[in-house]
């Protein structure tokens, strides 16, 4: 199940988010979404998980929680978050 995460710290890495996740379970990507001019974070990040149970019990548990100072919002990423870098259109 792929997850969409939001309200990022600008600050929080790639390796801090996906310790996160890995606390519920399996992870078989994460990937943090980063500014191509600056390098620096967007703020959000995708996170993939194999086993749906797994990845329900993160969104569940992660969502709404503080991380470096945010409170995150996690969930079920959805069509449209894949449409937007899907040109086949």
């Amino acid at each position: 199940m792929k997850l969409l995460i939001r309200n990022l710290a600008r600050n929080t890495t790639e390796a801090e988010l996906k310790a996160l996740f890995e606390a519920h379970g399996v992870v078989q990507y994460c990937n943090l979404v980063l500014d191509k001019k600056s390098g620096g974070s967007k703020g959000f990040a995708f996170v993939e998980m194999p086993k749906t149970g797994q990845a329900k019990a993160a969104m569940q548990n992660i969502n709404g929680t503080e991380v470096d100072g945010m409170l995150v919002r996690v969930k079920k990423a959805g069509p449209e978050t894949n449409a937007k870098s899907d040109d086949s259109d």
